[in-house]
């Protein structure tokens, strides 16, 4: 005879089986025989305003006027960024632009170079 695991809400050792699953006498919980597998969800894919898959290390080129909040300064057209790194978040690329540092772009307004 196998021992059956004990509840697992209220501790209870009169549990059966029932199918695929444990149930509970006492407290009615069920819960699965074997555990669920873990999936891994699937890799994200950032794709730029063309449709291009962006992917870590690749270059890429600025396609609107953008401006930099609490300063000043404007991205301009055409600008190429290079090395961009791909992050989670609002704004999916992290990069560092030439005479302006390190932020963040968001994807729909850079183009693959």
């Amino acid at each position: 005879m196998t021992t059956l695991p004990p509840c697992p809400a209220c501790n209870s050792a009169f549990t059966y089986e029932d199918g695929s699953n444990f149930v509970c006498p006492e407290c009615g919980q069920e819960w699965p025989q074997v555990a669920p597998v873990a999936v891994d969800p699937p890799a994200r894919i950032v794709k730029d305003a063309f449709g291009n898959v962006l992917a870590d290390g690749d270059s890429v080129t600025v396609i609107k006027d953008l401006k930099v909040k609490g300063s000043s300064l404007v991205v301009k057209v055409g600008t190429k960024v290079r090395g961009i790194r791909l992050a989670d978040g609002d704004h999916d690329i992290d990069c560092k632009i030439d005479g302006i540092g390190a932020m963040g772009l968001k994807s729909e307004f850079v183009k693959k170079a």
